[in-house]
């Protein structure tokens, strides 16, 4: 008895409507299929069999998906998201059938398969077990680009697809650090996603395609859509390389930007610490600068944190091109730009203040002011939330080498502690500096007791904050990263019944451990 060979399964992408756009391959296997299976909404029309309806041979077994809610709400324990998942489960069950008797199994999809497709979700739970084959189509993304003619991205603009279910704000940030942007699903979420380009600066230019390649293409203007009118199968594009005026970073790892020689006078540069965490900590003096600067340049994160608004240039880099990062800030000030970089923390602790002024030593740069806005730094804030472990003589440094060699932190760690000053440590470790806490530990017990009180803040003032007190023998160095910030204490600092930390104001003359051990 011959043992049963299984059928092949096969994710079959359609393109975006126009029938011509299937692939050869596509419409091969459409007729060699034994079982062609697509999805339809509720009313049980499949947009996807649509397409290949002149494909489809005689005697073909048709499976239709249909899902058992699209939109609103739905009698299960487990909500939208539990139906939705049962009605994969039961689908690929309904298909299995078909492979296990050694049928050709072909899904229909409209555009590409795994671009945003449905499929997907089958081939998670059918991909494992059966032979499977995935044939690419042409999406929606590429469809509407090609029916308005618009040219998304030249050179080194990053391309971003973006879902139009994204909250808002979270859509406007996203739009206002790519340089080219397709939003998908629109439907009921044009109006926030029209929101969310006028919050970025995006509206004017931005391009709405309906239903690109069918019957019923429209193409106009985002500005000009009625939005009680606006099909899911739509999309909307705002090309890179938009205007000379909006200086986006091309390569955002090194910016740069062109600046005339005769451009009249040189605008004041803004540096501004955000303070560790959400605007809680901003001060009004630093938020009242970002509302008035046309650009803002910093490292992505902080940038993040910056709110997009019509006419903000926001320029994200990388986190180890501080120098290349402040010229780009330079040069469109010495342009006549209004610009702030910005810093977490406090710009001028470990920030981007240092690094503007470096770069502003090239004489290219001598009209241009430049003025440091201060902001709460990280060891404040962490400190408050442990007490007053700084309210006596303190320093800070950082762990990081980058910038200085080892032998040179050692040191410092060793002088610090024979002065028997509270220590804030700043970038304790990376994913690439994995021994600095231990053999800062290390430098540190041989000056300090091994009951010396040490504070561990975890991004204090974000989701996830942690504050933990424990002793520099017990600090475990496999435990610090890079969102720790260390407050090593002095032989004045202790502990309260209350876990609260504290270091006396006043000196003895004597150096001895800590008091209180944890």
């Amino acid at each position: 008895m011959s043992e049963m060979v299984s059928g092949r399964f096969y994710g079959v992408g359609l393109g975006p409507g126009d029938p011509e756009l299937i692939t050869r391959k596509a419409a091969r296997l459409i007729a060699e299929a034994d079982v062609l299976a697509y999805y339809s909404g509720t009313h049980g029309r499949s947009i996807a069999r649509s397409i290949a309806a002149d494909l489809i041979p005689d005697g073909v077994i048709e499976e239709l998906l249909v899902y058992p809610v699209t939109t609103g709400t739905i009698d299960h324990p487990g909500g939208y998201d539990g139906a939705i998942a049962d009605f994969y489960d039961e689908s690929a069950a309904r298909l299995a059938v078909h492979l296990d008797a050694g049928r050709t199994v072909v899904v229909l999809c409209e555009g590409d398969p795994l671009f945003y497709g449905s499929y997907m979700y089958l081939h998670d739970r059918l991909a494992p077990r059966y032979p499977t084959e995935v044939v690419p189509g042409v999406t929606s993304v590429s469809a509407a680009s090609a029916a308005a003619a618009e040219p998304m991205v030249r050179r080194t603009d990053v391309l971003t697809i973006l879902p139009g279910t994204l909250p808002a704000p979270e859509l406007a940030r996203r739009l206002a650090d790519t340089d080219g942007a397709a939003i998908m699903k629109l439907g009921r979420t044009f109006p926030s996603v029209r929101e969310a380009l006028a919050q970025s600066g995006r509206l004017d230019g931005a391009v709405y395609v309906e239903r690109a390649s069918m019957d019923r293409q429209r193409i106009l203007p985002v500005a000009e859509v009625d939005a009680d009118a606006v099909p899911y199968f739509s999309v909307i594009l705002t090309a890179g390389d938009r205007s000379p005026t909006n200086r986006s970073v091309a390569d955002r790892s090194r910016p740069s930007v062109a600046v005339e020689a005769t451009h009249p006078d040189a605008n004041e540069l803004l540096v501004v610490g955000l303070g560790p965490a959400d605007e809680k900590w901003l001060t009004p003096e630093a938020a009242d600068a970002l509302a008035q600067v046309d650009h803002v340049v910093g490292y992505g994160p902080y940038v993040d944190r910056v709110p997009v608004r019509p006419g903000l240039h926001r320029h994200s880099s990388g986190n180890t091109v501080e120098v290349d990062r402040a010229r780009f800030a330079l040069d469109l000030a010495l342009a006549g730009e209004k610009v702030a970089v910005v810093s977490g923390g406090d710009a001028g602790v470990f920030g981007m203040a240092s690094a503007v002024f470096e770069a502003a030593q090239d004489e290219t740069y001598a009209s241009v002011p430049i003025r440091v806005l201060p902001g709460v730094s990280a060891v404040q804030a962490v400190a408050a939330r442990a007490g007053a472990p700084i309210g006596g003589d303190f320093a800070v440094m950082s762990l990081s080498d980058r910038l200085k060699p080892w032998d040179v932190i050692e040191k410092r760690l060793a002088a610090v502690s024979e002065a028997d000053l509270v220590l804030g440590i700043y970038n304790p470790a990376s994913r690439s500096r994995t021994t600095q806490v231990a053999d800062a530990k290390t430098v540190l017990l041989k000056h300090r007791p091994a009951d010396t009180v040490v504070v561990i803040g975890r991004d204090v003032g974000r989701s996830g904050e942690s504050l933990e007190v424990t002793t520099l023998e017990k600090l475990d160095p496999a435990s610090i990263d890079m969102k720790c910030l260390l407050i090593v204490g002095a032989a004045g600092t202790f502990v309260m019944p209350s876990g609260a930390v504290w270091t006396k104001r006043s000196v003895d003359g004597r150096h001895s451990g800590s008091s209180t051990t944890v």
